[in-house]
């Protein structure tokens, strides 16, 4: 019998809400034709050398590149990421280019947010956390780079917490782990 993996005492309030990922179709892209062929697409060389492409299900973007360069953006697991890829590579089928590899997915970033279940008095954590960025008049939330797990959080006053800058989901939650024992050592001190 397989002994489950017993789960922390404390539970971790935090999703993700996107994952950027890039890949290459390793294959050049007509992205003139991708434009004038589908309609969920963008593209405006003069400002930016990328086409946009918009997918309904799963909700996601990708820039798309004439080198077969793509950038993924929106989806909520990478069940999804894939998904979108799949869909892209459908769509370039309709334009007689067919991508005869499973593209690599390399995770640029992933944004989670959530709440560590208890009210944050920022002004005293901008003095005594080290790595913060703290301008109420500009922003109400702090900048706090947790550089030992290499993710950057904004904190809010209400508990609420964004987490960007990590590559998995083991990192969000090892991350948030050790932002609420940081927290927890302030508020001791």
């Amino acid at each position: 019998m397989v002994k489950k993996k017993e789960k922390p005492a404390e539970k971790r309030d935090i999703e993700i809400v996107n994952i950027v990922v890039s890949t290459s179709l390793e294959h050049d892209i007509p992205l003139e034709k991708m434009a004038a062929t589908l309609s969920n697409t963008e593209y405006n060389p003069e400002q930016f050398p990328g086409l946009v492409i918009r997918i309904k299900e799963p909700k996601t973007s990708a820039l798309i590149f004439s080198s077969g360069k793509v950038v993924c953006t929106g989806a909520r697991t990478i069940e999804k990421v894939h998904e979108s890829i799949k869909k892209i590579i459908k769509s370039l089928e309709k334009i007689n280019i067919k991508i005869k590899i499973e593209p690599k997915i390399n995770i640029q970033n992933i944004v989670a947010s959530g709440s560590v279940g208890m009210a944050l008095n920022l002004n005293v954590l901008a003095m005594k956390l080290e790595n913060t960025e703290y301008e109420p008049e500009q922003f109400p939330g702090l900048v706090y780079a947790l550089k030992a797990a290499k993710a950057t959080f904004l904190l809010f006053s209400n508990g609420k917490v964004v987490c960007t800058g990590t590559k998995s989901e083991q990192e969000v939650y090892t991350a948030l782990d050790m932002l609420i024992a940081n927290l927890k050592k302030v508020n001791k001190k």
